[in-house]
């Protein structure tokens, strides 16, 4: 009960985000199409919309430790939004072409080597979540959750509390997996941010978020034109 309570929660948060995440891509294509931009709102807005991010991973972080299965399959995003997803999000080296499409002709060399060697990080960092996700995937295959699982619907009381904690424990080895992962995306666009100009910042999250938003249209629509057809 309390899982469906966090994941009603959770969704309807997420709806009113998006609201707000829409309001910003306004404001962010308004200011990157100003002709005269000031570089003190830029950073100002700029500051808005990470706080933006923030709230978002704050509020997952509660459904993570309710239900963190959930957030590998989320139910409020269309098939074509998940099919996107790395460990419960944007895969974090997708921001580098997102950079590129946004302001790439615009980067000094020093800023492209700096976002170069970010790149080889971040990648790095990737790898490390990979692997340890990979281990915890195989763990199931072996003792004690894979003889436990044969023998669902027959366990003894001592297996059944010897279950719950293997459980309990691969619950938490997710968590720590996704908390990983969404401190690595973060911290991308922190890196990424701190490189770049505020001008060019704010190009780069008016990318970010309409490359998001174009996403969950296409996916809402895709999922209209399925259940039309089927009807």
């Amino acid at each position: 009960m309390a899982g469906s309570i966090f994941r009603a929660t959770f969704t309807s948060f997420f709806e009113k985000w998006l609201v707000s995440q829409q309001t910003h891509l306004e404001e962010l294509h308004f200011l990157s199409e100003s002709i005269n931009k000031d570089e003190e709102e830029c950073k100002d807005l700029v500051a808005k919309v990470l706080s933006h991010y923030q709230k978002y991973y704050q509020e997952k972080t509660e459904l993570v430790n309710s239900d963190v299965f959930l957030c590998f399959s989320p139910p409020w995003l269309s098939s074509f939004e998940r099919s996107l997803l790395w460990i419960s999000g944007f895969k974090p080296s997708m921001v580098f072409p997102l950079v590129k499409n946004s302001v790439g002709e615009f980067l000094s060399e020093e800023q492209s080597h700096r976002i170069e060697l970010a790149r080889a990080e971040i990648r790095r960092g990737e790898r490390d979540i990979e692997q340890a996700l990979a281990r915890i995937q195989e763990s199931l295959a072996e003792p004690p959750i894979f003889y436990l699982m044969k023998k669902m619907g027959k366990l003894v009381d001592g297996e059944v509390t010897e279950f719950d904690t293997a459980m309990d424990d691969l619950k938490k080895s997710m968590a720590v997996i996704i908390s990983d992962a969404d401190d690595l995306r973060a911290s991308t666009v922190r890196k990424i941010v701190e490189i770049l100009s505020p001008v060019q910042s704010v190009k780069f999250l008016a990318t970010a978020a309409e490359f998001q938003l174009q996403s969950r249209k296409l996916g809402l629509q895709k999922e209209s034109t399925v259940a039309n057809q089927s009807a």
